[in-house]
């Protein structure tokens, strides 16, 4: 079993992890933004463009193997495909905390 992807994921996740509690960003972290710490908005967007990426390498993969290219076999995609659906609905919980604690902050008496 090639677990290669699993340990991209995790890495990626150590790194946004780090990232966003100012501590030092692995390579593949986000960028660090004011000399404070780091740039809320830049680890968030990095993290959508990872989530992005993943589909898109899951939905190729799928695709070549609907085609019948034999470089793709069928353990490989779905592993894929089931790593992009956890990336998104980690995303969406994500967004739905941010949601959460933006309308709680919203409703705070002065």
């Amino acid at each position: 079993m090639d677990t290669r992807g699993i340990d991209q994921m995790l890495g990626m996740l150590r790194a946004t992890s780090a990232a966003a509690s100012g501590g030092p960003a692995e390579p593949a972290g986000a960028a660090v933004g004011a000399p404070g710490g780091t740039d809320f908005a830049q680890v968030l967007q990095n993290s959508i463009a990872a989530v992005s990426q993943t589909q898109q390498q899951a939905e190729a993969m799928a695709a070549n193997f609907a085609a019948g290219n034999n470089s793709e076999n069928l353990h490989e995609v779905m592993l894929a495909l089931q790593k992009a659906s956890l990336s998104f609905q980690e995303m969406v919980q994500v967004r739905n905390k941010l949601v959460s604690a933006y309308q709680d902050v919203m409703n705070m008496q002065i």
